[in-house]
């Protein structure tokens, strides 16, 4: 980080009163002139960053934190590591999980939809699968340049709907999203800007301090009128928020539990293709 930069904050500490969490760890950072950032880690990296339920949960109680700290007027997101932002689903979990766990949680993205406050990813390494799409819903997104894009849910079988899905239209567009999706290709950090899929691209080395900057812009701008831009903005998921899962339960509802999901998650797990074709048939 450049000393300019620096001599702009205080340093990183955890607030009195934060909120004691396992996955995820919470701490702010106050700029000298006036106007704090609350970062919000995803620490599970010998798992790449693969979420649970308790890391969602934990993302939620994070964000809560943010926004009851008026200090607060950027939330920066970014997993623990330079490995990942992280790897999505953690799928031995995803594996384990009931009928209405699969269709019923709340999934990740709301952690951008309730914050209050802009959030910045900050993404390093792999930002796969549910990753990605928590990477792409943020308000903003800068990515390192060792930073790897891309879906994988249908080769895992790890069903996705609903605005996760849809709301990437309207970042890259019809064509590049249903690319993303229906391919699962993983493309690079500057690919991933040539499609729009984030604001910009930085050295590893530079990219904390990069987004200590744009924060710095953002703290610059009225807060009240940051606030109103953020919900704005964010009527974009309203309109969609509502179809969340349905779309995969009024189609598939057997999905979960059924031998092409077991072959998905075993074949990942042995690391080897799944043979989905043809399609198995319960008995």
């Amino acid at each position: 980080m450049s000393e300019e930069t620096e001599n702009m904050w205080g340093p990183w500490t955890v607030p009195a009163g934060a909120p004691e969490l396992e996955d995820v760890i919470y701490e702010r950072r106050t700029r000298n002139a006036g106007g704090s950032v609350a970062r919000i880690t995803i620490n599970r990296p010998e798992k790449l960053n693969a979420m649970t339920k308790r890391t969602m949960k934990e993302l939620m109680v994070a964000v809560d934190a943010a926004n009851n700290d008026d200090s607060v007027g950027v939330v920066v997101l970014q997993g623990a590591g330079d490995r990942a932002f992280s790897s999505g689903g953690d799928v031995e979990w995803e594996g384990d999980r009931s009928r209405a766990d699969w269709f019923f949680d709340v999934p990740p993205n709301h952690t951008v939809r309730f914050s209050l406050k802009p959030v910045i990813a900050a993404v390093r390494g792999y930002a796969i699968g549910g990753g990605n799409h928590l990477a792409y819903t943020c308000d903003l997104t800068i990515a390192a340049d060792n930073a790897v894009f891309g879906q994988i849910g249908s080769r895992v079988g790890s069903p996705a709907d609903g605005y996760m899905v849809r709301y990437l239209i309207r970042v890259i567009g019809a064509k590049r999203a249903r690319e993303m999706w229906l391919t699962r290709r993983r493309i690079s950090a500057q690919e991933a800007l040539d499609w729009g899929l984030i604001n910009k691209v930085v050295p590893l080395a530079e990219l904390d301090a990069a987004v200590l900057d744009m924060a710095s812009d953002i703290l610059d701008g009225s807060p009240t009128c940051v606030r109103i831009l953020k919900a704005v903005f964010d009527q974009e998921i309203d309109e969609m928020a509502g179809d969340v899962r349905r779309t995969a339960y009024l189609t598939s509802p057997t999905f979960v539990g059924s031998e092409e999901a077991r072959e998905a998650q075993l074949a990942f797990k042995e690391k080897r293709s799944p043979r989905f074709w043809p399609i198995p048939v319960e008995v």
